[in-house]
């Protein structure tokens, strides 16, 4: 049962994590105000509870709306999430697209010691070590030799990124990636301070340890209770961040953010319930923004195991569920029914991939769907059963409750178990196998089909959830990695996402719009594609 936490809380006599009240109070204001403007502070309701706050490490947004306020990577975010110089001031690209050469500027970490050349290739070497076992590092797999570094079949010395001198990077490519300005300001292109991993091993993201770059550093970490950063005076552009502190709860009930932020505890929730939107526009008018996303919803279907290494199971179930239900009924922002993978608006690419069913009605899917299922073996006395897993937070729970009635509805031989799990524990499964069915999801990192695409080569490893392997689909994919004509490469990726589709190693269900509650006195908050909102840019309106 969700309860609301008084205004008082940060001067609780609370022990929180084993510390003691007066530690609290410490760091912190006797009261809470959402968007304080003396102090300089925001308190941000921000999804789930990170599994760590090293970028070599998380594979979330709630973790990625924190790190990326304490690291930079050689690109970074303007207010509108587009790409611009970060560490890096300029670069210049060769004639065949395939060495960048970066030119630094003179930036410091925290403790004083130079941000340099050396440490990007210290972490671009670091999250490629196999021995990490980093679930993004596929992300990186433009950079010439790194998928094999990362299988360990060559050293990470061999990975094609040199400091030229201590303000110059070196960057070679296995193919052009004119998208790669937009991959470098992603988490796994961070670079982290050499001389403290070194010193501190894994205890080097600790409060008392770390080093940043960005514009906040960690001050406090309680478990499940608060992520307290601060501006770090070291940053370059440090004149410039008008914030002094951030506080992010993890908060995986929509519903208490919202009581949060009406109860002035909260200037920012990265969430809120859909079908709440005009309510909320009444009671909280300026604070709900919907805006276009690049994120498609979708179920992933464990094919490493039964039933779902049969594509007939597959396609029945994707075939039985309504997704204009899910959009129109349980969403209620504009969300759109998806029956593609690559979500519409993405740059350079035709859309032409659709479930060939598409247009079909509902009733005649799902008794196609039934035939499938007694084809591949299930009826009455051989029932198909399986678990569907989800997300405990947002819209999630209502859509699974909806999907596990909708294939219930081809036959009665079809039973739908529902198993709810906190996000960051709901995704570690889905990494391990550990699932049937799962609720799933991906927003873009860059817009490029590509990001889309990715996901289910056969070498992306443990973020390919749903295990599929096709060398065709992989060729296809790979050829379009090496092919210059801007309008060629997206019909070869449209004939790749066509074949993945037919085969149905994910049911997809919607294209999402980001809602977000946002104090209306908040200035450099821009609603963007990418749902990512960098507290450097933010400031107050008087």
């Amino acid at each position: 049962m969700a309860m609301s936490v008084p205004t008082s809380r940060r001067s609780l006599l609370l022990s929180v994590g084993g510390l003691s009240a007066a530690a609290v109070a410490g760091c912190s204001s006797a009261r809470v105000i959402g968007l304080d403007k003396v102090r300089r502070s925001l308190d941000i309701c921000n999804g789930a509870e990170p599994l760590s706050l090293d970028p070599h490490k998380i594979s979330g947004s709630w973790e990625n709306n924190i790190v990326g306020n304490m690291f930079m990577g050689l690109t970074t975010e303007n207010e509108n999430s587009q790409p611009v110089p970060g560490m890096a001031r300029s670069w210049e690209v060769s004639a065949d697209g395939r060495t960048w050469t970066f030119a630094l500027r003179r930036a410091l970490w925290s403790d004083g010691e130079a941000c340099d050349a050396h440490d990007f290739v210290f972490a671009f070497r670091r999250i490629l070590n196999p021995a990490m076992l980093a679930p993004y590092a596929s992300i990186l797999f433009p950079i010439r030799n790194a998928e094999a570094v990362n299988a360990g079949q060559r050293p990470p010395e061999d990975l094609a990124v040199r400091a030229l001198d201590d303000l110059t990077l070196e960057i070679e490519l296995e193919y052009p990636a004119p998208y790669l300005p937009q991959l470098l300001k992603h988490y796994t292109a961070f670079p982290v301070p050499k001389h403290r991993v070194e010193r501190h091993g894994e205890d080097w993201i600790k409060p008392e340890n770390i080093v940043v770059n960005g514009p906040f550093i960690l001050r406090r970490w309680w478990s499940n209770y608060i992520v307290h950063l601060a501006r770090n005076a070291a940053f370059f552009d440090a004149d410039n961040v008008i914030m002094e502190h951030l506080y992010y709860y993890p908060t995986t009930d929509v519903g208490a953010m919202v009581r949060r932020v009406m109860a002035k505890e909260a200037g920012w929730a990265t969430r809120f319930p859909s079908n709440q939107v005009e309510m909320l526009r009444q009671e909280l008018p300026g604070y709900p923004r919907v805006a276009p996303y690049l994120y498609c919803s979708y179920f992933s279907f464990n094919m490493t195991r039964a039933p779902f290494n049969d594509v007939r199971v597959r396609q029945a179930l994707s075939m039985a569920y309504e997704r204009e239900f899910v959009a129109e009924q349980i969403y209620r922002t504009g969300e759109r029914p998806a029956y593609s993978l690559v979500p519409p608006g993405v740059a350079n690419y035709p859309g032409t991939a659709r479930y060939r069913w598409a247009e079909r009605p509902i009733a005649e899917r799902r008794l196609e769907a039934e035939r499938l299922l007694r084809a591949a073996g299930y009826g009455p006395n051989s029932p198909l059963r399986f678990e569907l897993s989800h997300r405990n937070t947002g819209d999630y729970p209502r859509v699974a409750v909806v999907v596990q009635d909708q294939w219930r509805s081809i036959a009665q031989w079809v039973s739908v178990q529902l198993r709810a799990a906190e996000p960051q524990v709901h995704f570690e499964n889905l990494q391990t196998k550990r699932f049937e069915c799962a609720d799933d999801g991906w927003g873009a990192d860059y817009n490029d089909a590509k990001n889309f695409l990715y996901l289910l080569e056969t070498r992306t490893g443990a973020q390919n959830y749903a295990g599929y392997s096709n060398p065709e689909y992989d060729r296809l994919v790979r050829e379009s990695d090496f092919e210059p004509d801007a309008e060629k490469r997206g019909e070869l990726m449209a004939r790749a996402e066509q074949l993945m589709l037919d085969e149905a190693p994910v049911c997809m269900s919607t294209f999402i719009n980001s809602t977000n509650l946002v104090h209306p006195d908040l200035t450099g908050y821009q609603d963007n594609i990418e749902d990512i909102h960098r507290a450097r840019w933010f400031g107050f309106r008087t």
